[in-house]
């Protein structure tokens, strides 16, 4: 079962209270010092689930969006053969170590 926040309206102290999610949300609780019924208001607290990397929203799985990332591929590929040509003159580095 769920745990909600209230707030006592007139201290503003907050509990804790365990419901079950079709039990009707409260209007007074006891205080804890005292044991009086006090009006109470439910707090919202923001969610504790944080969703990241693709694939979360509709336009993600999207078939319709293939020519986007071929658009993105394109950038890649030429970024991979930017990153090729830099091994190319490690080689000469190595053959120094093979003439000594």
């Amino acid at each position: 079962m769920p745990i909600y926040v209230y707030k006592f309206i007139d201290t503003g102290e907050t509990i804790e209270v365990q419901q079950a999610f079709t039990d009707d949300a409260l209007t007074e609780y006891p205080h804890p010092a005292d044991g009086n019924m006090r009006p109470v208001k439910k707090v919202f607290q923001p969610v504790g689930v944080t969703f990241k990397g693709g694939g979360f929203y509709k336009t993600d799985s999207r078939g319709g969006s293939s020519s986007t990332s071929t658009g993105t591929t394109s950038a890649t590929s030429s970024a991979s053969t930017e990153s090729t040509s830099t091994p190319t003159s490690t080689p000469a580095a190595s053959s120094d170590t093979a003439s000594t």
